[in-house]
């Protein structure tokens, strides 16, 4: 999830519970980590669960007004 100056964060909260299944701690932390860094993770999912929680949250955000944007990024393969 990348971050903008217009998103509320009780919102960005809100999306993290409802499409992603964190608790209200869990979302606090990615909320704030997002707004400080400019990305979170919200999880990590199969391809194609991820592209399909990328336009459910976007398509929700723009419902509600707010320009959010979350991008899909493949797992880094460690050495």
């Amino acid at each position: 999830m990348l971050n903008d100056d217009y998103t509320p964060m009780d919102f960005v909260v809100e999306l993290l519970t409802q499409f992603f299944h964190h608790d209200d701690d869990s979302a606090n932390r990615i909320m704030m980590s997002i707004h400080q860094t400019g990305v979170g993770i919200c999880g990590i999912y199969p391809k194609d669960i991820a592209e399909s929680k990328v336009m459910k949250v976007e398509a929700y955000c723009r419902k509600h007004g707010h320009p959010l944007c979350c991008s899909v990024e493949k797992e880094s393969e460690e050495s």
